[in-house]
Protein backbone atom coordinates (compact mmCIF):
# COMPACT_ATOMS: atom_id res chain seq x y z
CA UNK A 1 0.00 0.00 0.00
CA UNK A 2 1.18 3.51 -0.74
CA UNK A 3 -0.02 6.79 0.78
CA UNK A 4 1.11 10.42 0.56
CA UNK A 5 1.00 12.28 3.90
CA UNK A 6 2.17 15.88 4.08
CA UNK A 7 3.91 15.54 0.70
CA UNK A 8 5.87 12.47 1.89
CA UNK A 9 5.42 9.03 0.39
CA UNK A 10 4.90 6.02 2.66
CA UNK A 11 5.03 2.74 0.73
CA UNK A 12 4.97 -0.76 2.22
CA UNK A 13 6.70 -2.09 -0.92
CA UNK A 14 9.85 0.05 -0.54
CA UNK A 15 10.02 0.43 3.26
CA UNK A 16 11.68 -1.98 5.69
CA UNK A 17 9.35 -4.03 7.88
CA UNK A 18 10.42 -3.52 11.50
CA UNK A 19 7.78 -5.54 13.40
CA UNK A 20 4.27 -6.89 12.92
CA UNK A 21 1.66 -7.27 15.68
CA UNK A 22 -1.51 -9.30 15.11
CA UNK A 23 -4.64 -9.71 17.23
CA UNK A 24 -6.90 -12.62 16.30
CA UNK A 25 -6.67 -14.43 13.00
CA UNK A 26 -7.69 -13.86 9.39
CA UNK A 27 -11.46 -13.59 9.15
CA UNK A 28 -12.03 -12.47 12.76
CA UNK A 29 -14.36 -9.46 12.71
CA UNK A 30 -12.56 -8.00 15.73
CA UNK A 31 -9.06 -9.06 14.66
CA UNK A 32 -6.48 -6.60 13.35
CA UNK A 33 -2.84 -6.13 12.48
CA UNK A 34 -0.40 -3.29 13.01
CA UNK A 35 2.89 -3.34 11.10
CA UNK A 36 5.70 -0.89 11.80
CA UNK A 37 7.80 0.16 8.80
CA UNK A 38 10.78 2.46 8.28
CA UNK A 39 11.17 4.30 4.98
CA UNK A 40 14.52 4.47 3.15
CA UNK A 41 14.69 8.10 4.38
CA UNK A 42 14.37 7.03 8.03
CA UNK A 43 10.70 7.93 8.63
CA UNK A 44 8.39 5.57 10.49
CA UNK A 45 4.82 4.56 9.78
CA UNK A 46 2.22 2.01 10.84
CA UNK A 47 0.26 0.01 8.31
CA UNK A 48 -3.02 -1.02 9.95
CA UNK A 49 -5.86 -3.26 8.81
CA UNK A 50 -8.65 -5.18 10.51
CA UNK A 51 -12.12 -6.64 10.58
CA UNK A 52 -15.41 -4.78 10.81
CA UNK A 53 -15.49 -4.81 14.64
CA UNK A 54 -11.80 -3.91 15.08
CA UNK A 55 -10.20 -0.52 15.69
CA UNK A 56 -9.09 -0.57 12.02
CA UNK A 57 -12.06 -1.27 9.77
CA UNK A 58 -10.05 -0.55 6.62
CA UNK A 59 -6.39 -0.65 5.69
CA UNK A 60 -4.55 2.60 6.31
CA UNK A 61 -1.10 4.09 6.80
CA UNK A 62 -0.35 6.39 9.74
CA UNK A 63 2.91 8.31 9.95
CA UNK A 64 4.50 8.33 13.41
CA UNK A 65 7.55 9.92 15.00
CA UNK A 66 10.66 7.98 15.97
CA UNK A 67 9.69 8.39 19.64
CA UNK A 68 6.21 6.96 18.97
CA UNK A 69 7.77 4.09 17.00
CA UNK A 70 10.01 3.30 19.98
CA UNK A 71 6.98 3.41 22.32
CA UNK A 72 5.06 1.10 19.97
CA UNK A 73 7.98 -1.35 19.86
CA UNK A 74 8.26 -1.37 23.66
CA UNK A 75 4.54 -2.08 24.00
CA UNK A 76 4.53 -4.90 21.45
Amino acid sequence: MKKIICKREYDTETATLVKKFTVGSIGDTDGYEETLYQTPGGLYFLYVNGGEASPYKAENIKSISKAKAEEWLAAH
